[in-house]
């Protein structure tokens, strides 16, 4: 047995720097794909509603993978989500980037449930060591 305990009985460290400054070119990068996704979507109905949940669904995996963690997949799907609910917002004059049809309401709910379903099934901490499997 090992010395150091269950991965759950460790502390909590901060990230490094470079894992934190990947998190935040992860967090820009959800943004600026939530703005070509809101310009895309309805531009082209129905092929750019898929290719800005697409795009979106695939930054959210990617960047689960790159950093072999759930947070990969959260900092870009909060990224997304604030930019969006920011555009969704009116402005004293009127204007707004969203319109009120059914695609833009899809593109806020299918992506919202991307980003729910890639955090939650994105890549977990392993522990590593001879001991953490059964019969070795």
């Amino acid at each position: 047995m090992s010395d150091r305990g269950s991965m759950l009985a460790q502390p909590l460290r901060m990230p490094s720097a470079g894992r934190l400054a990947a998190y935040t070119a992860l967090l820009l990068l959800g943004a600026l794909v939530a703005l070509a996704g809101a310009l895309v979507q309805a531009g082209w109905f129905p092929g750019g509603l898929l290719l800005a949940l697409a795009g979106a669904g695939g930054l959210f995996v990617g960047g689960a993978r790159a950093l072999a963690t759930r947070a990969g997949a959260v900092a870009p799907a909060a990224g997304w989500m604030i930019t969006v609910v920011l555009c969704t917002a009116g402005r004293p004059e009127g204007d707004f980037l969203f319109g009120a049809g059914g695609g833009s309401y899809l593109f806020l709910l299918g992506g919202m449930a991307l980003a729910v379903i890639c955090a939650t099934i994105g890549l977990g901490r392993q522990p590593v060591g001879d001991d953490v499997r059964l019969g070795k």
